[in-house]
C-alpha cells in the first residue's frame, strides 16, 4: 500500500563552516531540538535515458532514518513535490510502478544514482511543543551507478510540517540569508547529483521540423503540449485526483481535434489511426468521468427538494445506483491504463511527433494557414446550429443539439490552438465558441440526467417503492433541457457576428 505525504521545502547551500543561526528569534519558533544524526542511504532507480528526471521525477528506495522505504515524488510547483511513499521492498512495489508507467513505457528501470548522506536533524518547535519543521544539514556523496563519477556536498533543508504555516518557510529562510546561507541551484539532490557526475537525459530530438514561426510550427508545439499533459496526467488518474480523468480526456480531444482541424498542415493518412485510438481512449475513460458528473448532478438535485418531497428512500436508491455503476467505471479507467494498447497509442503519439508527416501548408505563415482551418470549423458548427434550431423540441432536436456540442467543443479548441500564432482575436474566438459549447453541453447534461432519472423511476418502481420524486426531478432536467434550447439564439448569434470571423485575417 503506497501513502502519500505533500512535501513543502526549500533548500540551502551550506559549507563545513555553516552554522545554523538562532531561528529561535523567527516568529511562532519558540525552541529548536536537536535531534541527532542519522546515516541515510539512497539509490535513485529510472531509465538508462534518464525518462523520470527528465520530467522532475525522482524514484529512490531509502535505508536509514524514520522514512525508509520506497519514495516516489511528482512536482508540483517550485519547491512543493507529492511525496508517494510505499514499505521497504527489494523490488519496485507494484503501486508505484503503475504511477511512472506513462513515462517509462517498457523500458527497465534501473539503479542510476546512490546517494551516501550524513544528516543532523534539527526540529523547529512552537510553544506548546508542535512541530513546525525540520532543518536538515546533510553531507552527501553522490556515487553514479551508469557510469564512473562522484561528487560531494553540503546542503541544508528546511521542510515544513504537516499542518504548519507555509510562511514560516519564509521567515526561516530570510533568517538564513541574513546568516549568509545562499539558496540552492538545484531543485532536489538528484538534480544535482546528475549534473555534477555528468549524467544527461538522452532522448532524440525531432527530425524534419518545419521551420520556427510557420504554421507547422505552431501546430506541433500544440500537440507536443497536449501529448505532455496526457502522460502527465496518467498517474493522477490512477491517484484518483480531483478533476484528472476530465483534464486527461480535455487532453485526448484537443489533439483530435487539432489533426481534423489542421488536415491540411498533417497528413490525415498517418493521423487518422492515432485519432481514431485517442477517441478510443477518451471513451474508456469516459465512462468514470461521465458516471461523476451526473451523479453530482443527481444528489445536487436531491438535496434542493423539501424534505417533504423526498418520497421513500431515495437516497438509498442512488446509493444503489452509484455503486452498480461507479465502481465499474473506475475499474474500466484503470484496466485501460494498465493495457497494451493504451501504452501502444502513447508510443504511437511519440513517433508521429518525433517525424511528423508535414504537408506542404506546413510551411505556410500562420496567419493563413490556422485562420483558414478556424474558419471552416465555424463553418461546420454554424451549419449543425442552424439544423438544431430548425428542429421541433423532441428526441431529434437533442440530438442535434449533441452534434452542435461537439462541433462547438471543436471550434473552441482550433481557436485556442492557434492562439499562440494568431493572438487575441483568437482568443475571442475561442471564448464565443466555448459559450456556445457550455450552453449546449448543460443542455446535454439535462438530457442525460432524464435518461439517468427515468432508469432510476423504474428501479424504484419495480423495488415496490414511489416513484414520484423521480418523476419530479424528471420534470426539473426537462425544464432545465428547455431553458438551453431558449438561450440558445441568442448565443449564437453573438458567436456568429461577422467581426469575429473577420478579425482572424484572411
Amino acid at each position: 500500500m503506497a501513502d502519500t505525504k505533500r512535501e513543502i521545502e526549500l533548500k540551502y547551500e551550506a559549507t563545513a563552516d555553516t552554522e545554523l543561526p538562532d531561528l529561535t528569534r523567527v516568529t511562532d519558533v519558540a525552541s529548536v531540538a536537536d535531534r541527532g544524526v542519522a546515516e541515510l542511504d539512497a539509490v535513485y532507480h529510472d531509465t538508462r535515458g534518464l525518462r523520470l528526471a527528465s520530467d522532475a521525477l525522482t524514484l529512490r528506495r531509502r535505508t536509514g532514518g524514520d522514512d525508509a522505504g520506497w519514495h516516489l515524488k511528482f512536482p508540483v510547483s517550485t519547491g512543493i513535490r507529492d511525496e508517494i511513499r510505499a514499505p521497504l521492498a527489494p523490488t519496485l512495489p507494484r503501486p508505484l510502478a503503475a504511477l511512472i508507467r506513462s513515462r517509462v513505457r517498457g523500458e527497465e528501470v534501473v539503479p542510476v544514482m546512490r546517494l551516501l548522506s550524513t544528516r543532523a536533524v534539527h526540529h523547529l518547535l512552537a510553544a506548546d511543543g508542535t512541530l513546525l519543521a525540520e532543518v536538515s544539514v546533510d553531507t552527501v556523496r553522490a556515487e553514479n551507478l551508469l557510469a564512473d563519477g562522484r561528487a560531494d556536498w553540503r546542503e541544508l533543508e528546511v521542510e515544513l510540517a504537516d499542518g504548519a504555516d507555509p510562511a514560516l518557510l519564509a521567515a526561516v529562510g530570510k533568517r538564513l540569508r541574513k546568516a549568509g546561507v545562499r539558496p540552492s541551484a538545484s531543485p532536489s539532490k538528484l538534480a544535482r547529483a546528475l549534473t555534477e557526475t555528468g549524467l544527461r537525459p538522452t532522448r532524440p530530438a525531432p527530425g524534419g521540423d518545419p521551420a520556427p514561426g510557420t504554421a507547422g510550427a505552431h501546430v506541433l508545439d500544440y500537440l507536443r503540449a497536449q501529448r505532455d499533459a496526457l502522460v502527465a496526467l496518467d498517474p493522477a488518474v490512477r491517484r484518483d485526483l480531483p478533476d484528472s480523468v476530465h483534464q486527461m480526456r480535455v487532453a485526448t480531444r484537443r489533439m483530435r481535434s487539432a489533426f481534423k482541424t489542421y488536415r491540411r498542415v498533417l497528413d490525415r493518412t498517418a493521423t487518422d489511426p492515432v485519432g481514431g485510438e485517442l477517441r478510443w481512449l477518451a471513451a474508456e475513460l469516459g465512462a468514470a468521468r461521465d458516471h461523476e458528473v451526473l451523479l453530482d448532478r443527481l444528489r445536487t438535485r436531491v438535496d434542493a427538494l423539501p424534505r417533504t418531497l423526498l418520497l421513500g428512500p431515495v437516497r438509498g436508491r442512488l446509493r444503489i445506483w452509484n455503486a452498480a455503476r461507479g465502481s465499474g467505471s473506475r475499474r474500466r479507467a484503470l484496466s485501460t491504463l494498465d493495457g497494451p494498447r493504451y501504452l501502444a497509442l502513447l508510443e504511437a503519439l511519440d513517433a508521429l511527433l518525433q517525424a511528423p508527416p508535414l504537408l506542404p501548408a506546413a510551411a505556410r505563415p500562420p496567419e493563413k494557414a490556422l485562420a483558414a482551418a478556424v474558419r471552416r470549423n465555424h463553418d461546420r458548427l454554424a451549419a449543425r446550429v442552424g439544423r438544431a434550431l430548425e428542429l421541433p423540441p423532441g428526441h431529434e432536436r437533442d440530438l442535434a443539439a449533441h452534434d452542435a456540442r461537439k462541433a462547438a467543443k471543436r471550434a473552441r479548441y482550433a481557436g485556442e490552438a492557434a492562439t499562440a500564432a494568431l493572438g487575441k482575436p483568437a482568443k475571442r474566438f475561442a471564448r464565443a465558441m466555448k459559450e456556445v459549447q457550455t450552453v449546449l453541453g448543460d443542455h446535454q447534461d439535462a438530457v442525460v440526467a432524464r435518461e439517468a432519472l427515468r432508469a432510476l423511476a423504474v428501479q424504484a418502481h419495480l423495488a415496490g417503492e414511489s416513484a414520484f420524486t423521480w418523476g419530479l426531478l424528471y420534470g426539473q432536467e426537462e425544464a432545465a433541457a428547455a431553458a438551453r434550447e431558449a438561450e440558445l439564439p441568442a448565443v449564437w448569434a453573438r458567436a456568429s457576428e461577422p467581426g469575429l470571423r473577420e478579425a482572424l485575417g484572411s
